[in-house]
């Protein structure tokens, strides 16, 4: 491979596995929004959430992120439930707006419970093989990098396998297609929003620690990955996960190869702008219906 290949295959490689992260973080949004109609802007703190308990159970306990993923899960999963039945559904008969309000109170709370408990210090998932490159031919990529796309896959396959294979998860399916019509025929469509919700914090959970083992995070790195989910969805069309996953996968590649082309400190310029050319052009997505 010559030099001038290699140089381009490295970000190419790297945007292709980066975005296997970004399609985690933006998965959970994604189905929110399919189902209940709802753009959660506390999501970005849901995954930050999902950072902060690894790094007390990795600093406490010594327990590997991923493997604390195992309490991890439940807990974001009960945390994201209790928000939608107690929280959230009250004010769904007010209007659509209420919903949004509320996630932006619920996000504003977070941050400052994690500055609060954390400091406003920046932390990070440091692991051994955090740290580690593997070298694919003659690109070199951060083992981390390739975790996150394999993660991405496993969470898709069993996110897919649920809702179409199982009665809650066709419910599921059903209510985003039709709320009143599942209603009608007997769906708690209610009690299936709180679930849907929990799970879309439960892959919170898998986001925050995938995120925490590739980029340092603060109390306030909500904002900036919930802006990256948004860009997310958008290319990949609200509700679709096939097309959130092309979505993290055209958005990663964006980023890397924006920094390779016009430096680090512009390279989300061109993700902005291909954003805003979708919106513009395809409002409902490149792979939405």
């Amino acid at each position: 491979m010559s030099g001038a290949l290699a140089d381009i295959a490295t970000p190419i490689v790297s945007g292709i596995l980066l975005g296997g992260l970004y399609t985690i973080i933006a998965l959970g949004l994604s189905l929110v929004f399919g189902v209940m109609k709802l753009i959660n802007v506390a999501h970005g703190d849901l995954v930050i959430f999902g950072s902060y308990f690894a790094y007390a159970i990795l600093a406490h306990a010594g327990v590997d992120p991923i493997l604390s993923l195992v309490l991890g899960i439940p807990v974001l999963f009960g945390v994201g439930f209790v928000i939608q039945k107690f929280v959230m559904a009250p004010v769904f008969r007010i209007s659509m707006e209420a919903p949004l309000i509320i996630a932006f109170g619920i996000s504003l709370i977070l941050e400052n419970v994690y500055q609060i408990v954390f400091t406003p210090l920046s932390r990070g998932l440091t692991t051994p093989y955090s740290l580690e490159s593997i070298s694919l031919g003659e690109v070199y990529v951060p083992v981390v990098y390739l975790l996150n796309f394999v993660a991405a896959i496993v969470v898709i396959l069993i996110l897919g396998t649920f809702l179409k294979k199982t009665y809650l998860g066709q419910a599921i399916v059903a209510a985003s297609q039709d709320a009143l019509a599942a209603q009608l025929m007997g769906i708690n469509t209610a009690r299936l929003f709180a679930i849907t919700f929990g799970i879309s914090a439960a892959v919170s959970a898998v986001a925050g620690v995938f995120l925490g083992l590739t980029f340092p995070f603060t109390p306030v790195s909500g904002i900036p990955f919930l802006i990256i989910a948004f860009g997310v969805v958008i290319l990949g069309g609200l509700g679709s996960i096939l097309g959130t996953f092309l979505g993290g996968i055209i958005l990663g590649l964006a980023q890397t190869l924006g920094a390779h082309f016009i430096g680090a400190s512009e390279q989300m310029l061109i993700v902005y702008v291909i954003v805003l050319l979708v919106l513009a052009i395809r409002p409902q997505g490149l792979f939405g219906r």
